[in-house]
């Protein structure tokens, strides 16, 4: 990332915060109070299944800017879109209906923006005593953020964020802090999202990275898992993956049951066309007849939706999802059962 000039940079992108989505705030240092900015533009946004470090390099131009400084940008921002959301239990197709969205032509999507993973650890954390944040703090970054989040091009007409999964769990305050906002809730049955999990060349990584979180989530819920989780199975570990994701979306749905869409993926692909119609409508888009038709002519349904330039064909996750059902059978298997001797207890 270029940083040349970075009190000229700065000043630039500051000035920019309140009134375009090029100044992107990409992340949040809420040890030092600072937040970093970056300039990325309507193409980045519609390219990008990430906002992440991936999008880093030398030719981005950014700086390191006061969360003062910032926060005060964000009461500057006029003319806000509406905004809405796409939570996921993960592997769900969040990306594909996040791409899909964008041909009404009128959606500025914004794919799993670091700020959010930021608000999603500090709403996990603020009942703890080791919380950085007050509630008070807590409500100012997330309002800082659903105001940025809100820009849009003068060809927006909505702004939907796409959240990790990992995320999900920032569905309650989010929703709460923006009455106007909506959002869908992409989710899987258990066996098949077991065999979409561990059918990952990097799945047993990921399974133990955000197990830790997902176990502390449980038992805030009052859920208390049978063994440790350093005695987990990679399926006990999917399974946990999945109950974990799964109540953060009940919740979701029972806190706000008018605002929070339940999708299916196996449903929605079962008829594309007209999950994506609903969705649309649930978001207030104006998506006629011709935006219909023209979704299953979409090549984001012969594409890998978070890798665009991997061809992805339409019977692929079939396919994907036979072999590891072949070769996990039994931590598929172990996964459904750890998840039996949960609901028994």
């Amino acid at each position: 990332m270029s940083d040349d000039q970075p009190n000229t940079v700065g000043r630039q992108l500051r000035a920019m915060l309140p009134v375009s989505p090029d100044a992107c705030v990409h992340n949040i240092d809420l040890v030092r109070g600072l937040v970093l900015v970056i300039q990325i533009d309507a193409d980045t946004y519609r390219k990008e299944s990430f906002l992440d470090d991936r999008i880093l390099g030398p030719t981005i131009r950014g700086a390191w800017l006061a969360g003062a400084d910032v926060t005060a940008a964000a009461r500057q921002v006029a003319d806000p879109r509406p905004l809405h959301f796409i939570f996921h239990t993960g592997h769900v197709g969040s990306t594909l209906v996040s791409r899909l969205l964008e041909q009404t032509g009128v959606v500025l999507p914004v794919r799993e923006p670091l700020p959010l993973r930021v608000i999603a650890d500090a709403w996990e954390a603020l009942p703890l005593p080791e919380s950085l944040l007050g509630q008070e703090q807590f409500d100012a970054l997330a309002g800082m953020m659903l105001r940025f989040w809100s820009r849009g091009y003068d060809w927006s007409r909505a702004v939907v964020v796409k959240a990790t999964s990992s995320a999900g769990h920032a569905a309650i305050p989010l929703l709460a802090a923006q009455p106007d906002a909506r959002a869908i809730y992409m989710n899987l049955r258990a066996e098949p999202y077991l065999a979409a999990l561990l059918a990952g060349a990097n799945s047993l990584t990921d399974l133990r990275g955000h197990a830790p979180g997902r176990m502390r989530r449980l038992r805030a819920r009052g859920i208390a898992t049978p063994e440790p989780l350093h005695r987990l199975s990679p399926g006990e570990l999917a399974a946990l993956g999945w109950l974990a994701e799964t109540r953060a979306q009940q919740d979701a749905v029972a806190q706000f049951p008018e605002r929070v869409l339940a999708v299916d993926f196996d449903a929605l692909l079962a008829d594309i066309p007209d999950t994506i119609q609903r969705i649309a409508a649930h978001f207030g888009l104006e998506a006629g007849p011709a935006f219909r038709a023209g979704i299953l002519e979409s090549p984001a349904l012969r594409r890998y939706s978070k890798a665009p330039e991997r061809p992805f064909a339409p019977d692929e996750r079939d396919r994907l999802l036979a072999q590891s059902r072949r070769d996990n059978r039994d931590e598929i298997m172990r996964g459904m059962q750890w998840l039996e001797r949960i609901g028994g207890a």
